[in-house]
């Protein structure tokens, strides 16, 4: 007779931001399977609705969500969902969040009023989050305490600067997500 296993425990993480942050790149990055992802081609029905400025080449966007995930041992697995960036989209975020343990706010210093939106979500939720500073091919014209200074951050909030193609990078903006996780004081209740 063999013991039936418990299902693992699930934990859930937001990964919001701006459109063309970076929030589908990080997913695929770290997840280990290969992630879901509601990419569309960007059309003429954009032009005047979506802020293409900054954005360079880019000829998709996430239209729902991304999604993915990581096995830490038997007992738990993270799911990640990524936020679609254009404002429109937006309403998805309060059922996204729903069940999520903290979020990622992925920012690119070229346009980072982008980014401003996503924090002002999880501040106003109460939920714990960490700040990815996307450094697209290396680019990064300011220092972290500028960039901090700029997007009004708390002094407690995480602040990583990376490049989230680099599974590397995006483990250690988890890993500092869960640090500030545990730092936190356990709510009372």
């Amino acid at each position: 007779m063999t013991t039936p296993q418990a299902a693992p425990s699930a934990v859930k993480i937001l990964i919001a931001g701006g459109f063309g942050v970076g929030k589908t790149t990080l997913v695929g990055a770290v997840s280990e399977v290969a992630p879901l992802r509601t990419e569309e081609f960007l059309t003429k029905a954009s032009i005047g609705v979506d802020d293409l400025a900054g954005v360079g080449q880019k000829s998709t966007t996430t239209v729902a969500l991304d999604f993915g995930r990581i096995t830490v041992s038997p007992e738990l697995v993270v799911y990640l969902f990524g936020t679609p960036g254009q404002e429109r989209f937006w309403f998805m975020w309060n059922d996204l969040v729903n069940g999520a343990l903290g979020g990622v706010v992925i920012a690119d210093t070229r346009r980072l009023d982008t980014s401003f939106a996503s924090i002002d979500f999880f501040e106003s939720r109460d939920i714990p989050f960490v700040v990815a500073i996307n450094c697209f091919h290396g680019h990064n014209t300011r220092s972290p305490g500028e960039i901090r200074a700029a997007l009004d951050l708390d002094p407690h909030v995480p602040l990583l600067v990376g490049d989230v193609r680099e599974r590397s990078f995006g483990r250690d903006v988890l890993l500092a997500l869960v640090d500030h996780l545990m730092a936190l004081p356990a709510a009372v209740g």
